[in-house]
């Protein structure tokens, strides 16, 4: 274990095999889109909701509830999308339920080393052509349905190579 900063916990573990569980499941241990967000409450403490459900109230839809990179977002007080948010060149918190035994983790995540985790699993995936152009690229797993975006380094994110992608987000929606 190594200190990054007097107040961020950074452990040498990776959050690498929790995203290919992710995408071939479509699950993140016991949370998973359809589940009510009480329950989902119950496994992770109250999450930080929206500033649009502060405003309009807990029956908004389409906004997520927080809980540092991870985001819930509901509809009909259910949970429609799971995200994983993840900033290159920085540290990710999630709640242990998700990532136990620290309280960050490394966020950089290079594209290849993504998809040779997942070729690795046996997970398939293909090239989301919708979100992919210009200086983002983006996959879809299957069976499960969840989607890879990647990006280029933005000039604030601090990694080691510029040229290459990185994941910025995984997600898994459903209507």
């Amino acid at each position: 274990m190594r200190r990054a900063r007097p107040d961020v916990t950074v452990t040498l573990v990776t959050l690498l095999p929790l995203l290919v569980d992710f995408a071939a499941t479509g699950r993140i241990g016991p949370l998973h889109c359809g589940m009510p967000l009480t329950e989902a409450e119950e496994l992770l403490g109250p999450g930080r909701p929206h500033p649009v459900i502060r405003m309009k109230g807990p029956d908004t839809d389409g906004y997520p509830y927080i809980w540092g990179g991870l985001e819930l977002v509901v509809t009909r007080r259910c949970v429609s999308g799971i995200w994983i948010r993840l900033q290159p060149g920085s540290t990710v918190r999630l709640p242990p339920l998700v990532l136990p035994d620290s309280e960050s983790y490394g966020a950089t995540v290079l594209r290849e080393d993504l998809l040779a985790a997942l070729d690795s699993a046996g997970c398939r995936h293909e090239v989301n052509s919708v979100l992919t152009f210009d200086e983002q690229s983006s996959l879809w797993t299957r069976p499960a349905d969840v989607c890879a975006v990647f990006a280029l380094p933005s000039r604030d994110e601090h990694v080691p190579d510029r040229d290459r992608f990185y994941l910025d987000v995984l997600h898994k929606h459903t209507l």
